[in-house]
């Protein structure tokens, strides 16, 4: 238990870290995956305007999404009259690979599913360098990595 509390936020996964933070109910759920050179980015949440009730920003290699919600039903009829609401803001952060442009994400909303597409840029192969070693004293100081030790007078 105690190694638990010596942890930091990001090394525990988001739906834990949420839970224990008391952010459960206010999680929106996601589905990301790759296609092609994409990140993509799907929410459900019907019912809303994604004009208005929806932010999606890009800040130090993640992506927010919050997304607030109003629902309000009104019932009349010869008994009397009943009025419900439910309402609530749900957002989520979602850790890009690499950094990103802003220029270039872009959004769309079809049939209640919010869509967030992230192009990937692409990543050469990391090239390999090989690293001299010195021989000597271990701060360096008056080494060459060819020559050995160099005298000095």
């Amino acid at each position: 238990m105690s190694n638990l509390l010596r942890w930091s936020a990001s090394d525990i996964a988001d739906p834990v870290r949420r839970f224990l933070e008391g952010e459960a109910g206010s999680w929106l759920r996601v589905e990301e995956y790759r296609d092609g050179g994409s990140m993509v980015v799907k929410a459900e949440v019907p019912g809303i305007n994604p004009e208005k009730d929806v932010d999606i920003t890009l800040s130090g290699g993640e992506l927010q999404i919050q997304v607030r919600h109003e629902e309000k039903s009104e019932h009349k009829d010869k008994r009397g009259y009943r009025s419900e609401f439910r309402y609530g803001t749900f957002s989520r952060t979602v850790k890009l690979p690499t950094a990103v442009s802003e220029q270039d994400v872009k959004a769309s909303y079809t049939d209640g599913i919010l869509e967030v597409r992230i192009p990937m840029p692409e990543q050469s192969e990391k090239q390999s360098r090989k690293i001299p070693i010195t021989r000597g004293a271990s701060s360096g100081a008056g080494t060459s990595p060819s020559t050995g030790p160099t005298e000095t007078r």
